[in-house]
């Protein structure tokens, strides 16, 4: 048993089929999560950057009326920009329709929910394939790892000596199966976690920002005018 035939690339190769089969899911699962870690990443600091500057637009003072005709009606925005264009939105609709005020509000608070409800979906996308590579791939790593001992035993029983030639084949195969389970698994599960964490925290600013926009309009109604006039 020299170097070369115990060297990785030659045990993937000459592994028994299921073991290969096993790091071959476990490869096209890591190389799929990685896809999905950079591209939600690169979204959420993008959500991040666009909450920041509608933010500092909202509250710089701004006629609101002026903030939504800003906004193309066939260009579809995320965020608080989308909560805030679906609630004004519905303002603008009901208000001709009726004075009463509790009917006005709970039309746009019923629009804001379903906005959020959407950027929900759209921030969380793709992050139960994450979870689901970080709960999976450990056991789809072991079962290459029974098999591969599954096989040493076998060998044991075909040869009158034992002999670490023998089983050391099988058992280093069945170890590159574990292994290639925990390169899928661990950097899925660290980035589930740190991705989620950050949807959270969007949604909660979302979420607050929907409240402070619709006591804005509260305030507004109270006085009647119907116009809301500044952030």
């Amino acid at each position: 048993m020299n170097d070369n035939t115990m060297s990785i690339p030659h045990l993937i190769m000459n592994a028994s089929t299921v073991v290969q089969l096993v790091m071959l899911l476990l490869l096209v699962g890591s190389i799929l999560s990685w896809v999905v870690i950079f591209q939600r990443s690169i979204a959420m600091r993008r959500a991040k950057q666009e909450y920041n500057q509608f933010e500092e637009s909202f509250w710089s003072g701004v006629d609101l009326n002026e903030l939504y005709r800003e906004i193309p009606a066939d260009d579809p925005r995320h965020g608080a920009e989308h909560i805030f264009q679906a609630g004004f939105r519905e303002f603008n609709r009901l208000m001709p329709k009726t004075r009463d005020a509790d009917t006005v509000l709970e039309g746009v608070q019923r629009s804001m929910r379903v906005a959020w409800s959407r950027e929900e979906d759209r921030l969380t996308q793709h992050l139960v394939f994450l979870a689901t590579v970080a709960s999976a791939s450990p056991y789809i790593g072991l079962f290459g790892t029974v098999w591969g001992i599954m096989g040493s035993f076998q060998a044991l029983s075909l040869t009158q000596q034992a002999t670490l030639a023998t089983v050391a084949p099988w058992i280093a195969e069945a170890l590159i199966a574990t292994a290639m389970g925990l390169f899928a698994a661990i950097p899925a599960v660290i980035f589930y976690n740190r991705l989620s964490n950050t949807s959270s925290r969007l949604l909660g600013k979302y979420e607050d920002f929907a409240e402070e926009f619709h006591a804005i309009l509260h305030r507004n109604l109270q006085g009647r005018d119907g116009k809301p006039s500044a952030g």
